[in-house]
């Protein structure tokens, strides 16, 4: 099946579909400071504008933070200070970019699962939706995107809390102390999954979700433990979205393919960010094993090629990458991980002019 002309809604569903397209699907995906350095360097007016010209398919929303003035309603690594789930984060600066590393696990110290159960958990009241549907508006009458709303993870967002080194052993040594921490951050994930989902009134395609489960050289923990008890939290994640008909994007770098069997089973739709240089990542490989039945998303490398090829480089392996990736569909266009801030912006281009999605 072909198509031309399309918008970038259908782009992207054709390709999770695995249709061939009019041109691969693109992602944009950055830390802020490229994103800031590229607006300046185009002379555009904000991000929206950056991603209009680079051709990105892919729009992201998420709700407001209403709550309790003590956190400051950010999830993951984007957050500094205190977050919703009362993870303590602080910036620390490189001569590139600022990453947010925790300072304070604030499950960390706690001794037994009633104090697990009786822990301030984030409420969903903390979170204004109602902006949504005007967002997607605006976008919709410049070109149709593929809306996309992250809703974090049942293992990532437990261990933040409770610190990785000690999640991991309570698995083994009390997995009743991390399943009932999954347990929480779960039912918060799909009662914010359900709000947005409700908000958009069907105008939502996707969610992303996940966790780092490998490392460049093998999985963080042995696919059986992850199996036996984490899958099944993030299992009822994916499996409550998808009965609403909305596609899963599951995010994990490092070296996962044991569990790409798994994930399929669950439900993902798309994997990313497919990082090329870990062990029995090469994305040809793993189009060729699953290619029928996950998509893609990623694999143009930001370890090595993205800062230190050059430009003619860059644009090169990456229309090998389509040729390789795309055919029959099945592949969405973004760097194996967020751009980071020693990546030359010639080669950020080079990576979207090759794609088709910014012209010469």
């Amino acid at each position: 099946m072909t198509a031309t002309q399309l918008n970038s809604w259908e782009r992207v569903k054709l390709a999770i579909d695995h249709h061939q397209t009019d041109r691969v699907p693109t992602n944009f995906v950055a830390v802020p400071e490229v994103a800031d350095r590229l607006i300046g360097e185009m002379n555009l007016a904000n991000y929206d504008q950056l991603l209009d010209c680079l051709g990105s398919d892919v729009r992201d929303i998420e709700a407001r933070y209403i709550g309790p003035p003590d956190r400051t309603g950010g999830f993951g690594v984007s957050n500094a200070q205190r977050d919703v789930w009362g993870v303590i984060r602080k910036p620390v600066t490189n001569q590139f970019s600022t990453y947010n590393e925790i300072v304070h696990y604030p499950l960390g110290e706690v001794k037994t699962v009633d104090e697990v159960e009786n822990y301030a958990w984030p409420k969903i009241e903390w979170f204004d939706f109602s902006h949504l549907p005007d967002q997607i508006r605006q976008w919709d009458r410049r070109q149709k995107p593929w809306i996309k709303c992250s809703t974090g993870g049942a293992f990532e967002s437990a261990w933040y809390l409770r610190g990785l080194e000690k999640f991991l052993m309570d698995l083994v040594d009390r997995p009743e102390f991390a399943e009932a921490i999954m347990r929480h951050v779960a039912g918060f994930w799909i009662a914010y999954a359900l709000k947005a989902y409700e908000a958009c009134d069907g105008r939502l395609d996707m969610f992303e979700t996940g966790g780092d489960l490998g490392t460049q050289s093998g999985m963080l923990l042995s696919p059986d433990l992850w199996r036996r008890h984490i899958k099944p939290h993030s299992g009822g994640l994916i499996g409550t979205q998808a009965q609403w008909g909305a596609q899963t994007f599951y995010h994990s770098c490092g070296a996962i393919r044991p569990v790409i069997p798994d994930l399929i089973e669950m439900g993902v739709n798309v994997l990313d960010p497919i990082q090329p240089r870990a062990r029995g990542m090469d994305p040809v490989s793993l189009k060729a094993e699953f290619g029928d039945k996950i998509a893609f998303h990623g694999g143009i490398d930001e370890q090595e090629l993205l800062p230190h090829a050059s430009s003619k480089e860059v644009f090169e392996h990456t229309q090998r990458m389509i040729a390789a990736m795309s055919k029959g569909g099945g592949y969405i266009l973004a760097p194996s991980h967020a751009i980071q801030g020693d990546t030359p912006t010639s080669n950020i281009l080079a990576m979207y002019r090759a794609a088709g999605a910014v012209k010469d």
